[in-house]
């Protein structure tokens, strides 16, 4: 882009020798002007980052366009201190806007999330659990199915097995520590 392109094309009526407006041609010359100075402000105001500085004195520009009577209003110095103005609630509104949405989270995964999307890690993995399953006494190996495959309560388990409901946590918890040490990379599930 030139010095002389305008940021934001210019609706009107157009010039016979350029193909430009004389709107177009003020918006160039008000960024030529006072482009520089709103950028380093800008610039400040949105911590160095370039894009957002860039964003941000279009839109002003853009509101100069879209306001001509504040740029030719009579006592104004200068249209810097007006556009200044416009920048710096620009960015402010847009560091408000950022901090009303709510934070985003990152598409990683975390590190103690096991991943077992994959078909054939799934069937190895209740290969593995089948496998440790018989390894367990008969007893043990009833309370675990009843309880945590079935979903059964301690209760109904104790009923079903014959047994007082203690003896039916006690069985759990030796089967699922026999279960830790048989499957160690799987002893956090198992909790």
């Amino acid at each position: 882009m030139t010095a002389g392109t305008p940021l934001i094309p210019v609706p009107g009526t157009t010039s016979r020798t350029r193909g430009t407006t004389t709107a177009e041609h003020e918006l160039a010359a008000l960024q030529r002007e006072h482009g520089g100075p709103l950028l380093a402000l800008l610039l400040r105001l949105c911590d160095g980052d370039r894009q957002r500085a860039e964003d941000l004195l279009q839109e002003t520009l853009l509101r100069a366009w879209q306001h001509p009577e504040a740029l030719h209003a009579d006592g104004f110095a200068s249209v810097r201190p007006w556009l200044s103005t416009v920048a710096r609630r620009l960015a402010i509104d847009a560091v408000r806007a950022r901090r009303a949405r709510p934070a985003e989270v990152a598409d990683g995964v975390p590190e103690d999330a096991r991943i077992t999307a994959d078909p054939a890690e799934r069937a190895a993995a209740a290969l593995d659990v089948r496998a440790a399953v018989k390894t367990l006494t008969p007893q043990h190996r009833d309370v675990l199915v009843l309880v945590y495959f079935r979903g059964a309560s301690v209760a109904e388990a104790a009923r079903a097995l014959g047994v007082p409901p203690g003896t039916v946590k006690s069985r759990a918890h030796y089967a699922l520590r026999a279960l830790r040490r048989e499957l160690p990379g799987y002893a956090a599930d198992l909790r």
